[in-house]
């Protein structure tokens, strides 16, 4: 049995894109509220925005010149490393269990 794929649409993309540009945006203006939080999740939307991109220029046609991998891979380790961060921290802030 063959699988059916989804496939993307530009109308769609551009709706992806404009969702990860708002989400970007308020993690960037709230960041003083949580500010480990908000720049990871400014981190993310900004990764993903950088695959919808490139998807939305190959449906397009144009040629996409640069590889944009490097780039994906570097912002990623970023929100990558804060959240081994925080697991550690919660792993050390859980109590021990006594009998």
């Amino acid at each position: 049995m063959k699988k059916e794929q989804d496939q993307f649409d530009i109308e769609t993309l551009q709706l992806i894109q404009n969702r990860l540009d708002y989400i970007y945006s308020i993690a960037k203006r709230y960041n003083s509220d949580q500010p480990e939080l908000m720049d990871t999740i400014e981190s993310l939307a900004n990764v993903a925005n950088m695959f919808a991109k490139n998807k939305y220029e190959e449906l397009k046609g144009k040629e996409v010149t640069a590889s944009q991998q490097g780039n994906i891979v570097r912002r990623l380790a970023n929100s990558y490393s804060r959240m081994r961060e925080y697991e550690k921290q919660k792993d050390t802030d859980f109590p021990e269990w006594k009998l």
